[in-house]
């Protein structure tokens, strides 16, 4: 049977890559830089033999034509990533093998089941979502991946009820599937952000510093249900407009089922980075 040995939140944000590749690491940034670490070991630790990370698509997979709410990533290799984040954060095109079994598993085998709608592709480019976390915890990207891409950023948005249910449908699945693997749930998103508008990276503060202070304590307290109270559309934009992608911390949350033995607000020259991990 499959374990869920460890569940845990971080940034993505792609400037990160090409900051923190500097040595030494910037003096804003070695917090950063040590968290990610931190939690590498963690996963190594751990003895974890794929990793599911709950990300969310820039527009790049999946766009305004169509974008399903919940997408599981099935491909046996998954290339990454797209030209315009090689040009512009200095990534690379890297690859990382993918596990169609429990892929396949997550989706519900033949028949979708009762809890999520799941959309699936076996053709899928990862943007930094995806990559960003895979590579600053595991450099060598020799753990598989299942991506599960979430809509949390072109309206109308899954609700955060529905992030919640998704955390628990995969702890649940993962902890039934027929498989010996040892995974690592990773969701992957911001805490308040705001990416072209008039808000953006205010010298490191946060566009909304109040969001963040409640976001760290519901991780903190283990309070799902003040986070999904706290995330209704309306105030997760006024936060910030691309701040929808804090809900992918609402699903790492109900799959651990707890408070978080670490969440953090860790400043940078960006904005506050989080960071979440459960002992499970």
């Amino acid at each position: 049977m499959a374990e869920l040995s460890a569940v845990l939140g971080v940034p993505h944000n792609p400037l990160l890559w090409r900051t923190m590749n500097a040595q030494p690491v910037p003096d804003d940034l070695a917090r950063t830089s040590d968290n990610f670490a931190r939690f590498a070991r963690g996963i190594a630790d751990a003895g974890v033999d794929v990793l599911v990370v709950v990300g969310s698509d820039h527009l790049r997979q999946f766009g305004w034509a169509n974008s399903p709410a919940f997408c599981i990533g099935k491909s046996e290799r998954f290339a990454c990533t797209f030209e315009n984040e090689i040009r512009t954060f200095g990534l690379e095109p890297w690859e990382m093998a993918g596990d169609p079994e429990l892929a396949g598993w997550l989706l519900g085998d033949a028949e979708l089941q009762p809890d999520i709608d799941f959309a699936m592709s076996n053709e899928w480019v990862l943007d930094h979502s995806f990559t960003l976390p895979a590579k600053f915890m595991t450099p060598e990207l020799h753990i598989p991946i299942v991506p599960i891409h979430t809509n949390a950023n072109i309206p109308p948005i899954p609700r955060a009820e529905r992030y919640a249910s998704l955390g628990r449908y995969l702890r649940r699945r993962i902890e039934s599937a027929p498989m010996e693997r040892r995974v690592a749930l990773i969701a992957s998103g911001h805490l308040a952000t705001e990416i072209g508008g008039p808000k953006q990276f205010l010298g490191g503060g946060s566009p909304d510093q109040i969001f963040d202070d409640d976001a760290v304590r519901w991780m903190a307290e283990g309070d799902i249900d003040a986070a999904v109270a706290g995330c209704t559309f309306e105030r997760l934009a006024a936060a910030g407009n691309v701040t929808g992608q804090f809900l992918n911390f609402i699903t790492a949350l109900a799959a651990a089922g707890g408070p978080a033995a670490l969440a953090e607000c860790t400043p940078s020259r960006f904005a506050n980075g989080p960071f979440f991990w459960w002992d499970v």
